[in-house]
């Protein structure tokens, strides 16, 4: 089984775009620039997301998308679905024509493994992976994930912003 660049990139985009959750709309422009995506690719995928709910576009001045659902609710397998990004390791695409028409000899061992993996990406939720991601930041580069959270609560007396 492969995933291909637009499953890969959809997750990517996704977690940049919780990573940003709260603090308005985040255009694709700004995706884009931050994960090294195209911003045409991206339309495509966030047009797609978009009509299966998974984000809401804001129109206007100060517009973009936002989240349509909670961290917690929205898991990989769901992004991915929406992509229409298959998720199937057998040869045959899952129709059991593997060879002449019949059913090849492993053709049960990889439907098994699709829905193992199907199984597992639905149980990593997009919280999960924000807070990895915000934890491997801080453990790394501590300045970095505190000038986002600061940002985050601009206008707020915050104890790491001198007063």
């Amino acid at each position: 089984m492969r995933l291909t660049t637009k499953g890969r990139f959809a997750v990517t985009a996704m977690i940049d775009l919780a990573l940003h959750h709260g603090s308005g709309p985040v255009t694709l422009a700004e995706i884009s620039g931050r994960q090294k995506i195209s911003l045409s690719y991206l339309e495509q995928l966030f047009g797609k997301l978009r009509r299966h709910r998974l984000v809401e576009s804001v129109r206007g001045p100060g517009g973009g998308y936002c989240l349509a659902k909670d961290l917690g609710e929205l898991s990989v397998a769901d992004i991915i679905v929406a992509v229409d990004e298959p998720i199937d390791a057998t040869q045959c695409g899952g129709k059991k024509n593997c060879l002449d028409d019949q059913k090849c000899l492993t053709h049960d061992l990889w439907e098994a493994l699709n829905e193992r993996i199907f199984d597992y990406l639905q149980s990593v939720s997009l919280r999960q992976l924000v807070e990895k991601q915000k934890a491997r930041e801080a453990a790394q580069e501590p300045g970095v994930a505190q000038v986002r959270d600061m940002r985050e609560t601009a206008g707020k007396r915050s104890p790491l912003v001198p007063v």
